[in-house]
């Protein structure tokens, strides 16, 4: 299942975000989205997590928590799906 994850810190680094993750089940791929004129984080990412049970235990535990000072959102990227 693919996650979306906003509101991340402009510094949180992709193996931060990977390691939160990891926390709640496998992940098989992590990725911030990086402004390509400045090279730096849009504050935001997909993490891809293969066990429904594993995706559904991140979004109820890390939705709504914070992370290096902002308050961060998870849910099912539903783009994903279509």
């Amino acid at each position: 299942m693919k996650l979306l994850v906003r509101n991340l810190a402009r510094n949180t680094t992709q193996t931060e975000l990977r390691t939160l993750f990891e926390a709640h089940g496998i992940v098989t791929s992590c990725d911030l989205v990086m402004d390509q004129q400045t090279g730096k984080s849009k504050g935001f990412g997909f993490v891809e997590m293969p066990h429904p049970s594993d995706a559904k235990a991140a979004i109820k535990g890390l939705n709504g928590t914070e992370v290096a000072g902002n308050r961060i959102r998870v849910k099912l990227d539903e783009s994903a799906s279509a």
